[in-house]
């Protein structure tokens, strides 16, 4: 008889508690605490090493290990490698996120028909019938006499399986519907999701097989399933982008290795998704007449530049309290931006309604948007149009100053080769040799800034 114990975890962020109780502790909700059974290590099935009583673990020193015999290997994909840190490492479990039609099953069916030409690949298919899979190949013209497939959604079946072909990458679509016998819950549940990732990942590390889970993502775009899922597993990405837009970004949310908050784009055509080589020049499509409220910044996106243009709408509110809405932006930056722009640079916008948008869809987190978002503002507010070839970036203050940003001197370089001809930046910044083809403005305070437009 298989030994059992219960559980009590808790379906929002996955917290378990010795006993029932009506509000889980950690996330603060209600009625989410539900009983699980859960067998014991030594009770699972399974052909491969590493549990109890048959593990072939030892002791090594750290000088000793052999990294040559792991090495990585190209994805096909160089804006993928990019985001993985360099390329897929051999017994790495990557999780690959978004939201129902962002192309997530498209991009590593891609993936998988041109690994298999070189070396043994296996989809794992729990979502669709292999003849539908078989479809969107036919439909994408992939070569798909190589490719191994393998529709089932229980994962001891699915690792003996695989034992016996012994790929050297796999990918399960999707982690939400497999599950564990032993498990007395349904797929999909936190202890189904819990149980399962940490199977497949320790199968895949025992046996030196890169794979990829997909996971879906709630309806606040955050990856469903407990949080320890996103701690399991050694890297983390998003694939975002509109269901009917016609580009999507790849962004690395964690990376054991590689830098995290890589950005990889990527263009969906009628054969999948197509590498898109230089992404400035997709977040810089405008036109031939330049608009108020219109600036050019660029982002550090990972481990490079980017140019994002971003606009900003500034009128005359007819309501007691003024909107501000921020696309791509933080909503709450926005407001103290403008807290600073009244205070130090003496312009009021207490009775307008302010919009402003990041072009492309991209979404901003670092601050070195702050200056060319308040720059755009003005643009907008005081309906002078900005200079086409006019690149900002900098951190604003509370007391107004202008901070330096990482990268700075790549930043203006990167500018230069798209054709800027004048940059305003932090004063830290400047770069100590003139950049061939652009002339930095470096300021101290906003109101130099300011003063600095035309």
């Amino acid at each position: 008889m298989a030994k059992r114990k219960t559980a009590y975890v808790c379906s929002d962020c996955g917290a378990e508690f010795a006993r029932w109780q009506g509000q889980c502790t950690e996330c603060k909700a209600w009625n989410t605490i539900s009983e699980f059974v859960i067998s014991s290590a030594n009770t699972v099935k399974t052909g491969f090493s590493g549990y109890a009583g048959q593990t072939n673990a030892r002791i090594e020193k750290l000088d000793t290990i052999d990294l040559a015999a792991l090495p990585r290997f190209s994805s096909g994909f160089k804006e993928l490698d990019r985001v993985l840190g360099g390329g897929i490492v051999p017994g790495a479990a990557m999780l690959i996120g978004g939201s129902p039609g962002a192309g997530k099953s498209t991009l590593l069916l891609q993936v998988m028909c041109q690994l298999a030409k070189d070396q043994s690949a296996l989809y794992v298919t729990g979502e669709e019938s292999l003849q539908q899979v078989a479809m969107r190949a036919k439909r994408l013209s992939l070569p798909d006499d190589k490719l191994l497939m393998l529709a089932e959604t229980n994962v001891e079946i699915i690792c003996q399986l695989a034992l016996e072909q012994k790929p050297k990458i796999m990918v399960i679509d999707s982690i939400q519907v497999m599950n564990i016998a032993d498990v007395q819950s349904a797929p999909g549940s936190v202890s189904q999701v819990r149980e399962s990732a940490a199977y497949l990942t320790r199968f895949a590390k025992q046996n030196h097989i890169a794979m990829f889970l997909v996971g879906h993502v709630t309806k606040d775009g955050n990856l469903a399933g407990p949080k320890v899922l996103e701690h399991c597993i050694d890297c983390s990405m998003m694939l975002e982008g509109e269901s009917d837009g016609r580009f999507r970004t790849l962004r690395s949310q964690k990376n054991r290795f590689g830098a995290v908050n890589e950005l990889g784009v990527f263009g969906m055509t009628e054969k999948g998704l197509k590498e898109v080589n230089n992404p400035s020049a997709i977040f810089l499509s405008r036109g031939d007449t330049q608009a108020p409220g219109s600036s050019v910044m660029v982002v550090w996106e990972g481990t490079r530049p980017l140019l994002v243009e971003i606009q900003a709408l500034v009128d005359y509110s007819q309501m007691a309290n003024p909107r501000r809405v921020a696309v791509g932006l933080e909503q709450n930056r926005l407001a103290m931006l403008l807290a600073v722009l009244h205070r130090h640079g003496n312009v009021q916008m207490n009775d307008q309604d302010v919009f402003v948008n990041a072009v492309g869809g991209v979404k901003i987190a670092e601050t070195s948007a702050d200056l060319a978002l308040l720059l755009a503002m003005v643009s907008s507010f005081r309906n002078r149009a900005l200079p086409k070839d006019l690149i900002v970036f900098g951190e604003v203050g509370l007391a107004g100053e202008i901070r330096p940003v990482p990268n700075g001197t790549e930043r203006i370089t990167e500018a230069a080769k798209h054709g800027f001809k004048r940059a305003i930046v932090p004063r830290a910044n400047a770069p100590k040799h003139p950049i061939a083809g652009i002339e930095v403005v470096p300021v101290v305070q906003l109101s130099e800034a300011l003063d600095a437009l035309p």
